[in-house]
């Protein structure tokens, strides 16, 4: 039920943005598979998530006169385990060139990380939640027949994190080492619909220090997912 209400607040924003731009382009879809999480030294987890995402723009880029479209979205994932995977939601926005079958584009977002928490040597470890400014590259190429295949791309480092801690935790908050996120997505379009599969994954280090007491905030997160959606 949860999904379902996130991806009705999804799609209702996407339509209410549509209506002022005159109906221009609208993806929606819904994502299904499996995560693979690691934090620090402590054993790996595996578990299914579902990817509930929209994207509309509001603004129709001309290759001609090299305008850009300007694009917005949401995105939300959700883990069926959410005492050992994250919960992700992000807004975006930003510009889209038009270079024949490639577009290219940047996509100012704010993401929501609401990581879990981990048992270790028989108490719990609670994490802040983390939200993050990205600005990631996105490509896309159309290829095949009449352009109906398409592959995706995006990815962008990671800098310090805005934290915000559970009530009644007063850890230090970590500092950030490093970091990165990388997605690729491949996909056909059958007109008003289209099918993909995807690739993600997420690396962050932090620093060795009271706030990050035996590497339990590094994370390493893959998720291999495929879904369906709508283009309108």
């Amino acid at each position: 039920m949860k999904l379902c209400k996130i991806l009705a607040v999804i799609l209702s924003l996407l339509f209410a943005a549509a209506i002022p731009a005159f109906s221009q382009r609208v993806d929606a879809g819904v994502d299904a598979g499996e995560s693979f999480d690691r934090f620090g030294a402590l054993p790996q987890n595996t578990g299914a998530i579902f990817d509930a995402h929209g994207q509309v723009a509001i603004f129709k880029a001309n290759p001609k006169s090299q305008i850009p479209a300007i694009v917005a979205g949401a995105e939300a994932i959700f883990p069926v385990d959410t005492q050992n995977h994250a919960k992700e939601y992000a807004i975006f926005g930003g510009p889209e060139f038009q270079v024949k079958k490639l577009t290219i584009g940047f996509h100012v977002q704010i993401r929501k990380l609401v990581v879990p928490p981990s048992f270790v040597q028989n108490q719990f470890f609670v994490r802040d939640t983390m939200e993050f400014i990205e600005v990631p590259l996105v490509l896309k190429y159309k290829f095949g027949p009449e352009g109906r295949a398409f592959i995706e791309a995006q990815g962008a480092p990671e800098f310090g994190p805005r934290f915000h801690p559970p009530v009644g935790y007063t850890l230090p908050n970590p500092h950030i080492d490093h970091g990165y996120f990388i997605r690729a997505s491949l996909g056909y379009n059958f007109g008003k619909f289209y099918a993909k599969a995807t690739y993600q994954t997420r690396y962050l280090k932090f620093n060795a220090d009271p706030g990050n007491p035996n590497g339990l905030y590094n994370w390493r997160t893959n998720a291999i997912t495929g879904g369906i959606g709508v283009t309108f």
